[in-house]
């Protein structure tokens, strides 16, 4: 909604719009573009996944625990 919004105030379309600020953030091209998504994603996986590894280690030593203290 706000690009559209955006889109009709500045009489560009959206690709423009996107366009231009791909450009202002320092990315060059359409492939630079998609390398930063997938650097993005590959972080946030990354990040999930040490989370549920941690998760699950803290589970394992809470019930480990649990079973010294009974």
């Amino acid at each position: 909604m706000v690009l559209k919004e955006a889109s009709a105030r500045r009489d560009k379309t959206i690709g423009q719009l996107i366009d231009e600020s791909l450009e202002f953030f320092g990315i060059k091209s359409r492939d630079d573009a998609l390398e930063l998504v997938r650097r993005a994603r590959a972080r946030r996986l990354r990040v999930a996944q040490r989370s549920r590894a941690s998760a699950r280690l803290s589970a394992k030593k809470g019930a480990s625990s649990a079973g010294q203290t009974a």
